[in-house]
């Protein structure tokens, strides 16, 4: 009999891998941080001796959810600027608030809030783009969470950094500051083709064979970018950065709304992986990823939020959901992106995204212990006959319990326990006064110019 840490007897156990299984009446064991064994519940007696033993006879337990794409601190501007075209967004309100209230304290606080909205969702991973990328390392280290912290470059000043050498020796200092963090890992962040230029981009690419890590990019998000580029460079975004030398296994590649079959073609042939954020491209509308055509060509599509700025939630069971019915409309075929392809893109798929399968991404022995337990006890869920259908189609986030991440258990039966939410919201109400303050300061200064012009 082998002694663990942890069993947890669950209803149903999804691991992912291997595909399409489910184990109905099963328990999982945790050893130190990882999986040691999944059995069935009435053999597990016999085969562990735990110090703690949960009994979760309603739950299903699924991989901790990947969310492979955000911009954590920008929970501050949840619902800061709505209804609005991507570039009127960004440029006439996101870019002015972010110079005016963005510093260490504004990221700090709004990935505590992050992160706190993820885990209370399932989300164990997050890969996130933004400044301050060193504060957002050490707010996930002390929550407990895993987080590829995006090095942020980009062709202009910003706060936290004045030209591209000092991006990138800023993002050398906390991809060396993260190095031995087993829950922390870097990638290279420039912010799009049309924010990063030639040179920059050059730069970034030797930068990066350097730390040999991967790179993160918003790339094809709208039509306007894509003839933006045809006509400021004379080609198509995904052909100059081709050009580059940039599309390979490394570069996870976010929207990828405007895209032809050649560039799907040319996107399989380089291994590229493909961020879906399907409720921040349809509410911003952006278009539509054309998901199905890329996994029929092979290629690695995981799924993420993006900002709360533009979603505005970070709900990965919601974006579940609408990515799968979302690709079943876009492709006309109902049988189109099945919840078994769904679950693999908010799990599996983002590990390998990420370059982390080996540790995470399926319930398998020897992996990490992140695990998120959802209750399909309740009324919303019932009657149940196929528990995978009901967590792609039924399940809201609410009906998430418990979450472990290298099993550590950071929320139990809803509460999170590496985290205080009631500081969190307390802060947040004083970064909302702030940035109200702000708006309205905008708004005044709108008008006194549209007088002076009269």
């Amino acid at each position: 009999m082998q002694r663990v840490d942890t069993l947890i007897y669950a209803g149903w156990i999804i691991p992912v891998e291997p595909a399409n299984v489910i184990y109905e009446h099963h328990a999982l064991a945790i050893k130190d941080d990882k999986i040691v064994g999944i059995v069935p519940s009435n053999e597990a007696v016999s085969h562990f001796a735990p110090s703690i033993i949960y009994r979760l006879p309603g739950h299903v337990l699924i991989p901790g959810l990947i969310n492979t794409h955000t911009h954590a601190a920008m929970n501050l501007l949840r619902g800061y600027a709505d209804d609005l075209p991507l570039q009127v967004w960004l440029e006439d309100y996101i870019w002015p608030v972010e110079q005016a209230c963005v510093d260490t304290d504004f990221v700090k606080d709004g990935t505590k809030l992050a992160i706190a909205e993820m885990v209370r969702g399932g989300i164990t991973c997050f890969q996130d783009m933004y400044f301050y990328p060193d504060v957002v390392g050490e707010v996930a280290n002390q929550a407990g969470v895993r987080a590829t912290l995006g090095l942020l470059a980009i062709d202009f000043p910003t706060t936290w950094a004045n030209d591209i050498q000092e991006y990138i020796k800023k993002g050398r200092s906390v991809h060396q500051q993260f190095t031995d963090s087993p829950l922390i890992t870097t990638a290279w962040a420039p912010h799009a083709p049309y924010t990063v230029s030639d040179n920059a981009f050059k730069l970034i690419r030797r930068a990066q064979d350097k730390l040999d890590i991967r790179m993160h990019m918003h790339i094809h998000e709208t039509a306007q970018e894509v003839n933006q580029g045809i006509e400021q460079q004379g080609v198509r975004p995904l052909t100059r950065l081709h050009k580059l030398g940039l599309l390979d296994e490394k570069l996870m590649a976010v929207h990828m709304t405007q895209l032809n079959s050649s560039e799907i073609e040319l996107l399989a042939e380089r291994g590229v992986h493909i961020l879906h954020c399907p409720e921040s491209n349809m509410k911003l509308a952006s278009g539509v990823c054309p998901v199905v055509k890329l996994s029929e060509a092979g290629i690695n599509v995981a799924l993420g939020t993006d900002g709360a700025a533009s979603n505005d939630d970070l709900d990965l069971l919601g974006e579940m959901r609408t990515a799968a019915l979302l690709g079943k409309v876009a492709n006309k075929d109902a049988s189109s992106l099945p919840a078994m392809q769904i679950l693999e893109m908010a799990t599996i798929n983002g590990a390998k995204a990420l370059g982390i399968a080996e540790a995470t991404g399926s319930l398998v022995a020897g992996k990490s212990a992140d695990i998120t337990a959802i209750d399909l006890s309740e009324i919303e869920t019932q009657p149940l006959y196929n528990p995978l259908s009901h967590l792609i189609y039924a399940v809201g986030r609410d009906k998430v319990t418990d979450v472990w991440v290298a099993g550590k258990h950071i929320l139990k039966s809803r509460v999170l326990t590496t985290l205080d939410i009631h500081t969190i919201k307390a802060k947040t109400r004083i970064w909302r006064d702030k940035i109200l303050s702000h708006k309205n300061a905008q708004a005044l200064a709108s008008k006194s110019e549209e007088k002076s012009d009269a």
